[in-house]
């Protein structure tokens, strides 16, 4: 028995536009396995949505701009807003519709009527795209920019550490902070609160020296003790 073929649907599809950008929705919940892409032409999407397969390739009416594009996957949509190559030096000749092909668009798209405004409206509004923070660039925007794997500037590991600590150059690393003027209360890498110049811990250096010539030499404690005995 031939094993049944998952038939893959249209996804339903809303838009509205401005003069110098459209607003496309795919009306979608949870939606999986997402494969989106845009050209100057076309828009394509494919993935899942309640176990139920996806994908649709469409031929937009006009060209637009997918490096200023962006998208995002929503809980109960996938939201986009794609700018036009070109802004309609009109305003009541917009776009006519979002595909080419009349008869396909009546198939599954509609339009978005809450976000529809009238071109020859005085003042339209521009569209409310804080649905879209935080998502993606169809120009290939993947990270925050200038992190490159991690912080600026930090190249793996601190200044003068050589990547970790196993390779850190202490050297280096207090000539650096010797420049920077110390961290706070260590006067230029001087040392520590009372270390005095990295001279040593409180007790220790000239101090420990010193307290030597208080002892007598050895030789005159042993003919002391030799004297007290006789």
């Amino acid at each position: 028995m031939a094993a049944m073929v998952e038939k893959t649907l249209r996804p339903p599809v809303m838009w509205a536009q401005r003069k110098d950008s459209l607003y496309v929705t795919f009306k979608l919940q949870d939606v999986k396995d997402e494969s989106i892409s845009l050209t100057a032409t076309t828009l394509s999407f494919a993935g899942t949505s309640n176990n139920k397969s996806y994908a649709v390739e469409m031929d937009l009416f006009k060209e637009v701009d997918p490096e200023s594009s962006t998208w995002k996957v929503l809980p109960r949509s996938i939201q986009m807003h794609i700018m036009k190559k070109e802004e309609d030096e009109d305003p009541e000749e917009g776009w006519a519709r979002l595909l080419k092909d009349k008869a396909l668009q009546k198939s599954f798209v509609s339009i978005d009527w809450d976000k529809w405004q009238d071109e020859d409206d005085d003042d339209p509004a521009a569209f409310d795209t804080s649905a879209l923070d935080g998502g993606m660039n169809f120009g290939g925007a993947g990270g925050m920019p200038g992190m490159g794997g991690g912080m600026p500037g930090m190249g793996g590991g601190m200044p003068g550490m050589g990547g970790g600590a196993g390779g850190m150059d202490m050297a280096a690393l207090m000539q650096q902070m010797q420049g920077m003027g110390g961290m706070p209360g260590m006067e230029g890498m001087g040392g520590m609160p009372g270390m005095e110049a990295m001279g040593g811990m409180p007790g220790m250096g000239d101090d420990e020296e010193d307290s030597d010539d208080d002892l007598p030499p050895l030789d005159d404690l042993n003919l002391e003790a030799k004297q007290d005995t006789e």
